[in-house]
């Protein structure tokens, strides 16, 4: 029999921890729900996979406490957090788990957990060290209630894992589940839409490269619109929108193509549904962080899609790419060193095709969705036996 699992996860938009978690909810679906604090376009995804959903929207002083994080600010947030714990305790009662996919949500499951009187597990999805865009105060906060009220951290990555136990997590308590990825969507493509997509975006018969992320500084976008600077002819999408108050670095990201002469060749193309028809038509995927990486999601993607990848060489891209074999590596930030890899990629399709094929290859033998769910499944299996001993 499955388990019941309330999963909690803060946001109504889609990034890459909604994604992974569509592909787990799902799963459980016949036994489970998942809270978000937030609607939006991933409860409507969830419904359509026959998810049931609950959505309990966060006081806007809980919503609005950024990563960056404020005293004032989280003080002020304090009772939100407490009213909403309650609420997500109230619906834990007909469940055997909480399940936190988000550090905003765990906060919030690990009290809710306490009142419940429910285990809590973190799916946890963040590097959290003294370079992540987490405060201080919060990565501290986190790791505390990780000690003491958490039964499991699942991390999607060993460099997520060793950040967390390096910051003074409890290594008892971590385990590794590398994330999934349905290949399928990636099988189901016709040439013939791909070049109609190509031509409809303008970018049909010259080298093109795109990033597949929300527009955030530790994205690194302005670090391919340096190297871009530096490819006479060759054209940018930059897939995703700026969220949780980014759009400051979205409007320095278009000032930033104008200033350096390549706004006619830099397509921003915000949120967008037909993200593997998007990567099947670009020559080269990208990867441009400029702080570890927890896992990189955006590069399995890239693999299913058959194109080679370009990373940034930190945190999990090390557990996905295998430099000059599966794709290549450059240093984070390094606008010189991006523009010269992809400069020899454009103009060797041979590399290009190996590195591709093999990173294919790769990511269907190592990054599938039904290891995922084995993975996540043991987690909740080993936690709830634990529970029930006492």
């Amino acid at each position: 029999m499955k388990p019941r699992i309330l999963f909690v996860d803060q946001a109504g938009v889609l990034g890459g921890a909604e994604l992974s978690l569509l592909d787990i909810a799902s799963h459980f679906a016949d036994t489970s729900q998942v809270v978000l604090f937030a609607d939006g376009p991933f409860r409507e995804r969830l419904e359509r996979r026959g998810v049931p959903v609950r959505v309990c929207a966060a006081p806007a002083v809980v919503s609005g406490v950024s990563r960056a994080g404020k005293l004032t600010q989280d003080i002020k947030a304090a009772a939100g957090v407490i009213g909403l714990a309650r609420r997500v305790a109230r619906l834990a009662g007909d469940y055997d788990v909480i399940y936190a996919n988000t550090q905003k949500a765990f906060i919030v499951s690990a009290v809710a957990g306490k009142f419940a009187r429910r285990p809590v597990i973190w799916h946890l999805r963040d590097v959290l060290d003294q370079r992540s865009e987490f405060s201080r105060l919060h990565r501290v906060a986190a790791i505390r209630l990780a000690n003491y009220f958490c039964a499991r951290v699942i991390a999607n990555s060993q460099a997520t894992a060793a950040a967390l136990v390096a910051c003074g997590g409890r290594q008892d308590r971590v385990r590794v589940v590398l994330n999934g990825i349905d290949p399928t969507p990636f099988q189901r493509l016709a040439k013939e839409e791909i070049d109609a997509l190509r031509g409809q975006l303008g970018v049909a018969g010259v080298p093109t490269v795109g990033v597949f992320s929300r527009l955030a500084p530790w994205k690194g976008q302005h670090v391919l619109l340096e190297a871009l600077s530096q490819l006479p002819g060759a054209h940018a999408l930059l897939v995703g929108e700026a969220l949780f108050g980014e759009q400051d670095y979205a409007n320095t990201l278009r000032e930033l193509a104008v200033k350096l002469g390549i706004a006619d060749r830099v397509h921003f193309l915000g949120f967008r549904q037909d993200i593997p028809q998007l990567m099947s038509l670009v020559d080269v995927v990208a990867h441009t962080s400029v702080t570890p990486e927890p896992f990189g999601r955006v590069l399995v993607e890239g693999m299913l899609a058959r194109r080679p990848v370009v990373a940034a060489r930190a945190g999990g891209v090390l557990e996905i790419v295998e430099d000059g074999v599966t794709g290549l590596l450059v240093a984070p930030g390094d606008a010189r060193g991006l523009a010269s890899v992809l400069r020899d990629l454009f103009a060797d399709p041979n590399k290009a095709r190996a590195l591709a094929e093999a990173g294919y290859a790769t990511a269907i033998q190592r990054f599938s969705v039904e290891a995922l769910l084995r993975g996540v499944t043991e987690q909740v299996s080993e936690v709830l036996a634990l529970s029930r001993r006492g």
